[in-house]
Formats: C-alpha cells, sequence, structure tokens
C-alpha cells in the first residue's frame, strides 16, 4: 500500500474517521467485560453523590459530544447512567460535528455541555473553556496549568506492537530498534493519512536519538529527514483497524499505533508484544465550552466522572489511562498490563500539548507535504 496523496487537510484534532476506529477495535474488549469474570468494582460499587458546586439540586440534561461507538458506550454504562439515577439529569450523547465545537471553542454559542478534543486543543483554546469549581477533584495526570479546564482525561499510547513469534528471540524495543529494519527484518506499519500524524515526528526524533525531555519545539526538518530513511520499508495505513490486518497477516512486522489495537488482537486470540519503552501518551480530554447551556450539570458530572473506582472500570473496558492515579488502585494486573501509563509503565514519553498546540498547523502542514511526496 502506498501512502495516499490528501485531497484536503484533516484538521488535526480527534476527527469521526480516527475514533470510530479506534472503537471497532474496541468492541472486543467489551464483550469479554460484559462476560464478568473480573475481579474489579463496577460502577455501582462507587460512592459519592454529585451535585453542582452551590449545593442547589440537579434537574434537566447535559448534551455531551464525542465520538460515539464502544468507547461512548462505556461511558454510558460507568458514568452517565449512574449519575441520571443519582441525580435525574439525562446525559443525551450526540456524535461531535467539527463545525459546532469550532464555533464554541471560538466562543460562540452552540448545544454541547461538553466536548471530547486533545490536550493541545484544550491549550489554544482555553480562554473560551469553562474553569471548573474551587474544591473540584482535578485529574492529577495533566499539567498543573490546564488542569482547571481539562476533564474527563483518557490517555492514549502509540506503541509498537508485533506478533510475538515474529521475532522468537525477542522483538524490538526502542523506536531506534524499530528503524533498524537489518537486526528486526520486515515492513513497519504507519500512518498515511494527514490527520493521524499522532506523534509521528516525537516517535522520529527519538529513534533519531533526541533525548525526551529535548523533543520540543520540534524539528520538523530532522523528522522529515528521519522518517524518509525508513520510508521505503513502510506499509502506510489509513484506519487504525488496518494495523489489525497487517500485523496479522504478517504483512507488517512491527506496527506503530494506539495500544488499543494491540489489546483487539490479543483479545481476537493472537499473541501480540507491546513495547511500552518510549511509547508516546497522547492525553484525551473533555472540555466545556463557555457558554454550554448547562454549566451545573455538566460540572457536576466531571466531578462524578473524578471518582477512581469508575475511572478504573472505564480503563478495564477501553485500554486507556486515567486521569486520576487513584484508579490504578482498583486495577487488576491484567488491566494494567494494557494500560499505557499504568505504574509499571517506567519509560514511557508523554506528549508535550502545550508545545503541540504552538506547532499545530505547522504539523499539519508538515505531514501532508511528507504523505505527499
Amino acid at each position: 500500500m502506498s501512502a495516499p496523496r490528501p485531497l484536503r487537510p484533516i484538521p488535526p484534532r480527534p476527527t469521526r474517521r480516527l475514533f470510530s476506529a479506534v472503537a471497532l477495535s474496541l468492541t472486543a474488549a467489551l464483550a469479554l467485560s460484559a462476560c464478568g469474570g473480573d475481579a474489579e468494582p463496577t460502577t455501582s460499587a462507587a460512592s459519592g453523590t454529585a451535585a453542582p458546586s452551590g449545593g442547589q439540586k440537579l434537574s434537566g440534561k447535559v448534551i455531551w459530544a464525542d465520538f460515539g461507538g464502544p468507547t461512548n458506550k462505556a461511558r454510558q454504562t460507568t458514568y452517565f447512567d449512574g449519575f441520571t439515577g443519582d441525580t435525574g439529569v439525562e446525559v443525551v450523547s450526540t456524535v461531535e460535528e467539527d463545525a459546532l465545537a469550532d464555533t464554541m471553542l471560538n466562543g460562540g454559542a452552540g448545544d454541547y455541555d461538553a466536548m471530547h478534543v486533545g490536550l493541545d486543543y484544550a491549550y489554544k483554546y482555553k480562554d473560551n473553556i469553562l474553569s471548573r469549581p474551587a474544591g473540584a477533584t482535578l485529574d492529577q495526570q495533566l499539567p498543573e496549568d490546564i488542569r482547571d479546564k481539562a476533564w474527563g482525561t483518557f490517555l492514549v499510547g502509540h506503541a509498537q506492537g508485533y506478533l510475538t513469534s515474529t521475532f522468537p528471540n525477542g522483538g524490538p524495543q526502542t523506536w531506534a530498534d524499530f528503524w533498524d529494519v537489518k537486526k528486526f527484518p520486515g515492513k513497519r506499519a504507519w500512518p498515511g493519512t494527514p490527520g493521524s500524524y499522532d506523534s509521528t515526528c516525537e516517535v522520529a526524533l527519538l529513534a533519531d536519538g533526541v533525548a525526551p525531555d529535548q523533543l520540543y519545539p520540534l524539528d520538523l526538518d530532522r523528522c522529515t529527514k528521519k522518517l524518509n530513511e525508513l520510508r521505503p520499508n513502510m506499509v502506510f495505513y489509513n484506519a487504525y483497524p488496518e494495523i489489525q490486518q497487517l500485523i496479522a497477516s504478517g504483512t507488517a512486522a512491527v506496527a506503530l499505533g494506539p495500544s488499543g489495537q494491540y489489546a483487539a488482537l490479543r483479545n481476537g486470540g493472537q499473541d501480540i508484544t507491546v513495547s511500552w519503552n518510549q511509547a508516546v501518551v497522547a492525553p484525551n480530554v473533555m472540555v466545556t465550552p463557555a457558554k454550554a447551556p448547562n454549566p451545573d450539570n455538566i460540572l457536576a458530572l466531571a466531578e462524578w466522572m473524578s471518582d477512581p473506582q469508575r475511572q478504573a472500570e472505564f480503563a478495564k473496558l477501553t485500554g486507556y489511562g486515567p486521569g486520576n492515579p487513584d484508579a490504578f488502585q482498583h486495577m487488576t494486573k491484567e488491566t494494567l498490563a494494557n494500560i499505557v501509563t499504568a505504574p509499571e509503565h517506567d519509560k514511557i514519553v508523554w506528549q508535550n500539548s502545550l508545545a503541540r498546540a504552538e506547532q499545530r498547523d505547522a504539523l499539519l502542514a508538515w505531514y501532508t507535504g511528507w504523505l505527499a511526496q
């Protein structure tokens, strides 16, 4: 598969294509979870009652905008059903539309009370995002200067994965290993659409020997040079579930992609190895636009979702890391093994979302141009 020549730029924010694709990979995990047998607490075991900061009784609804699929289903069972039962507030889910989200992020009016964005968007539009009230439980896994603006955090890991049988004597561990096609032969599955530039530049720089604390601002020219070294050995995918096909078929020996794809392969019976060494953590969050029509309700839901037991349940269902680190205490070893930010994964690399926000337009233009070469 050759790299596509994009017809138009794709916004560098979570797109419906991206998260619908990820959603497909999580279906098996949700089905397995529904069968029981896991000792982790369920939503009903979590305690606490959400209430607005002023103590007034809640009523009405909130409009929740995300990208649907099993991730939304996990939120429904983990968060929304209990919140509605406790407060009477209906949570109405809708698939996020870019035009309306952009209007509200730029300070305009709209229907959304909560929107799913990358953390770089939270930084870029923080002046038009509602702050959490004093005393709110903030997501400690986020940088301190954005915690009062972003919530409902889930942490995605961009990692390398492969069939264990492909490298019986041990496979690649670092991104330098990923580039070493002599020691670890075979094609590399790689993002092939502009909107999925993900952590490609960070990965290239790490492979080129840049220290994690020296990654930003991203040197795009250096990224291009490093990517060009590997390009003859790349197989491009246009949607995330293609990673599973490329790995399972042997078309690609190793893939760069969100770790949920490897969990889906494992759930399908494949023996998969994921290297967490230098896996890049990409924070995704919910934000409340300043002109949200139901601010008391959505701020109460944000507090409800901060409960560590509920976050542990959500992590079990989705494979995403929690915003509240106390959630790790409520996870089994099996769940922790799939979570990029689990305490034992001590060699991960965090994206600098503030720096990425400052380079956002340049990143999209860079990757669009590189793919089109």
